[in-house]
């Protein structure tokens, strides 16, 4: 995986974006849950992540094939940043590509005092991924029980870096 690229997303390329995040969660729901009719991840929620201020998209590509796609959003004033999406492509999963991505991320933007993400509290996957290969720790756990007042919908854990 010495050849991974982060290529920018160009804006004819968004939609392939979309869609190839979109199924990558719909299928870590439905592998723990079941069939589900709905889309997990909302186009809505992924357009906002590609207009906050700050937003950097990228495919992670290994020869001509977008293995990935991460949208981070960058605040340069105070170098707290947040990794808003990161998705491993169907079919691409479990093989190291996400800790590669998450080292490639970390490159580019070596003057990151704080990484923030955050993950669904039922993907276990995700919360494995982050803390235990990527470094992150839990500073937040919101859940039904829990609720995050600023979030609306799926409640989701916060995990710092």
């Amino acid at each position: 995986m010495d050849n991974l690229k982060l290529i920018p997303v160009e804006k004819d390329y968004k939609q392939q974006f979309i869609v190839d995040i979109q199924e990558a969660f719909q299928l870590g729901y439905e592998q723990e849950y079941g069939a589900w009719e709905k889309t997990i991840l909302p186009t809505k929620d992924i357009e906002d992540s590609f207009k906050t201020n700050g937003s950097e998209a990228y495919f992670a590509v290994i020869g001509d094939e977008i293995v990935r796609g991460t949208i981070i959003v960058i605040n340069k004033e105070t170098g707290h940043n947040h990794l808003d999406l990161l998705y491993v492509k169907v079919g691409c999963q479990s093989k190291g590509v996400g800790h590669v991505i998450w080292k490639a991320i970390k490159e580019i933007h070596p003057e990151t005092k704080v990484w923030e993400t955050h993950t669904p509290y039922y993907e276990k996957r995700n919360i494995h991924f982050y803390v235990n290969r990527c470094g992150f720790h839990i500073v937040e756990f919101n859940n039904p029980k829990h609720k995050d007042p600023h979030q609306k919908g799926e409640q989701v854990g916060g995990f710092a870096n």
